[in-house]
Formats: C-alpha cells, structure tokens, sequence
C-alpha cells in the first residue's frame, strides 16, 4: 500500500457543491453507501489513522460536507469491492474549499478506477475548481499542495502523476517554467500523465 493521494481545491462551496459531487462521484463507481451494508460513514475524531466511524443518512452527510456549520467533515467512500476511500472536504483561508482522497488502502487498479472517477466528478465542476494533484504512490505527501495550485508560492521536491493549475500561476511557479504541460481549460497539466506531443 502507498500513501497515494487525489487533492483538489474549490473556490466557494455550499450543500449543492456537496450534493452535485456525491451523485457525480456515485456515476462514476465511488458511493458513500457501502456495497453490502448500505451505511454511509462519517469519521470523528479519535484514536486510529481515521479516526472514529459513525453512520450517518446520506442527506445528513451532504449538509455536513456543505461546510456550513464545520470547517472539515471526514467520510468514507467506497468502491465496488468494498475498499474504502478516506475522504476529508475542508476549508481552507480566502473561500478555498479543499477535497483529500486517500489512495493507501487501494490497489494500483483500484487507484485509477478512483483517480478516474474524481476526475471527472471535479471536471464536472471545473468552473469551481482551481486546480488538482494526483501523486499515486504518494512521494510527495509531506508537500504543501495548497500552496503550490493556489498561489505559485510552494517548491516542491518530488513530481506528482498529475498536477493541474491555473494558467497564471503555470506562468509564475519557477518550477513549472520550461517543462512539458498541456492544455486543458481552465488549467494547465503537467507530470507524467501529460500527453506527449
């Protein structure tokens, strides 16, 4: 198992971001609902890497991760295997709403299944999104993603699978400058996901 990870960062976000990602990711193989036991599970704080599971009804779960009374909600996801993917939407400062996967239960297939299908719940909602980063094996956990797609201003020592920013910040990270990228409104890739031309 890796310390793998999919981190994405929205401006703005209410219950109908949460709701609209919930049925996207669901489409698309990760549900809130457990394959066999139907539970949707809230994580609390407690001992262990998760901390403790509550179960909670599925609207319950989006008005939480609405974030319209909490500043984070932890959750779990699952894919039809029944492995779980810990997930966390958190708000960070200036109206960023960060979303954290976590990859490290996850087989390599079950990876791109789950990169696959956050992919394409947050393209769904790219007008919001900011920028993402995909790091499969995760290499680069210790860096400070946020900084990086949000403000150009974080170095980083390791590459990620996937790194998507905004055009302006693609043409103010020094670290970005010169390196083969691809375009793909509203944000340019770079890593080695990126298309060869």
């Amino acid at each position: 198992m890796s310390d793998g990870f999919f981190y994405s960062y929205h401006l703005g976000w209410s219950r109908p971001d949460s709701e609209s990602l919930f049925n996207d990711l669901d489409a698309a193989g990760l549900r809130l609902s457990h394959p066999v036991t139907r539970r949707v599970t809230l994580l609390g704080p407690g001992p262990g890497p998760h901390g403790i599971p509550s179960w909670v009804t599925r609207e319950q779960l989006v008005l939480l991760a609405g974030l319209q009374r909490l500043d984070s909600v932890d959750f779990v996801l699952w894919m039809n295997s029944g492995t779980e993917v810990p997930a966390r939407i958190r708000r960070m400062g200036d109206g960023v709403v960060a979303l954290e996967f976590g990859f490290g239960r996850l087989s390599r297939d079950e990876q791109e299944v789950a990169a696959r299908a956050i992919r394409e719940a947050i393209g769904r909602a790219s007008v919001l999104c900011i920028g993402f980063v995909v790091d499969r094996e995760g290499a680069s956990v210790a860096t400070d993603w946020s900084g990086v797609v949000i403000n150009g201003t974080t170095c980083f020592d390791s590459w990620p699978d996937t790194l998507a920013v905004r055009h302006e910040i693609a043409a103010t990270q020094p670290q970005l400058a010169g390196v083969a990228s691809f375009d793909q409104s509203p944000w340019m890739l770079f890593g080695s996901e990126v298309p060869v031309r």
